[in-house]
């Protein structure tokens, strides 16, 4: 029987997975549809879930040095006044901390640490039919090659075509209602930790990504699911930002050509139990693809792959292992989606923030305890 695993998605978590899989001895092999194997995007927040998973896979010092990480946070109201401040601890635990860092560099740390590690990494090749043998999964790919694997991780994201050959009648990805817009423009001074702004026609936050710069998001009910060309995203995102005072005209007067902007529908999906079917298994978006509300997305991801390593670790029998997999992940990754949507129901619908703020907070202390 071989002993290789396959990783289908060179993304945050089939990455994750890889590395967690060979640091516990077994022989990984990583494929990835892009040729560059290329991210796009602007920048991420990472809550204190993700920090921790970032600990755990041995990148949290390298994401520190990227990116940036620390804790409390401040509330402003749309002229820009203080409403309230969260202090900051003098040396937080990675759980108890937050922050963000650019998606290139996020994507540059762990592909670096894939490199280095005795991982084989096929670029700009995709699995076309995934077919179960006694011993193994045979995968035929697009280059006309073939292997077998003891196990498949499909880790191909929101639109997974691995989901679409284990599962052909599962749900589709589903859209909220909102878009969200990113940019990524100048700290102001003092902008020194995690800020959200509250009253304002649309939902608008900042978070620091590194010493000189910060990654804005803006969260739109977007009720038609229009799409908005790239020369007409700056200017959209500057009529969001027009409302807001402080620091935010500095801001939204240096977007321009220039900027990177970016925006995209928010679209959820909560694959039901199992994940799995032989020996192919999804992970990440392909399983539980969620919207930012908690900023938990990439740390839910890379969670999947320190414990599908772990329970692999544990038992030769492959079934035993992915059906311990989906009793450690099943419900927390049901917690972070479903309260997710939740809270963007109630931004739309102009309801109680008080409720939105309580279900955010409860799951964010849920999702402390160790998964």
């Amino acid at each position: 029987m071989s002993e290789t695993v396959l990783v289908i998605g060179g993304g945050v978590g089939g990455m994750s997975a890889a590395l967690a899989l060979a640091r516990s001895g077994t022989k990984v092999e990583l494929i990835d549809a892009d040729p560059g194997w290329r991210v796009y995007g602007a920048g991420i927040s990472v809550t204190g879930l993700s920090l921790r998973a970032f600990d755990d896979l041995g990148i949290l010092e390298e994401v520190r040095a990227r990116g940036h990480i620390g804790s409390g946070m401040r509330g402003r109201a749309i002229d820009g006044s203080l409403l309230f401040e969260v202090p900051a601890d003098t040396n937080p635990a990675p759980i108890r901390s937050s922050g963000g860092i650019m998606r290139p560099a996020l994507h540059e740390i762990l592909s670096s640490h894939v490199r280095r590690a005795d991982i084989a990494v096929r670029l700009g090749l995709r699995a076309t039919e995934i077919t179960e043998t006694d011993r193994a999964a045979r995968v035929r790919f697009d280059d006309g090659s073939e292997g077998h694997y003891k196990l498949v991780v499909g880790a191909d994201g929101i639109y997974s075509d691995t989901r679409s050959m284990l599962f052909p009648h599962a749900n589709k990805p589903r859209f909220t209602g909102q878009g969200c817009w990113r940019a990524i423009a100048d700290r102001p001074p003092g902008l020194d930790r995690a800020e959200m702004v509250f009253g304002g026609p649309v939902k608008l936050g900042f978070n620091p990504i590194s010493e000189t710069k910060l990654y804005l998001f803006v969260l739109e009910h977007v009720p038609d699911n229009r799409r908005f060309e790239p020369a007409e995203q700056v200017d959209h995102l500057k009529a969001l930002l027009e409302p807001f005072g402080g620091y935010v005209p500095q801001i939204r007067a240096a977007l321009g050509k220039h900027s990177l902007v970016n925006y995209r529908p928010l679209e959820w999906l909560l694959l039901p139990e199992p994940w799995f079917r032989g020996r192919v298994v999804l992970i990440g978006d392909a399983a539980h693809a969620t919207t930012p509300h908690m900023a938990s997305g990439a740390g839910m991801a890379v969670e999947d792959g320190l414990v599908l390593a772990e329970e692999m670790a544990r038992t030769q029998d492959v079934g035993a292992a992915l059906t311990s997999f989906m009793a450690r992940r099943l419900e927390r990754a049901r917690l972070v989606v479903e309260n997710s949507v939740r809270i963007g129901e109630i931004e739309m619908s102009g309801g109680d923030q008080v409720e939105a703020n309580s279900m955010l907070g409860d799951t964010m202390a849920r999702l402390q305890k160790p998964y």
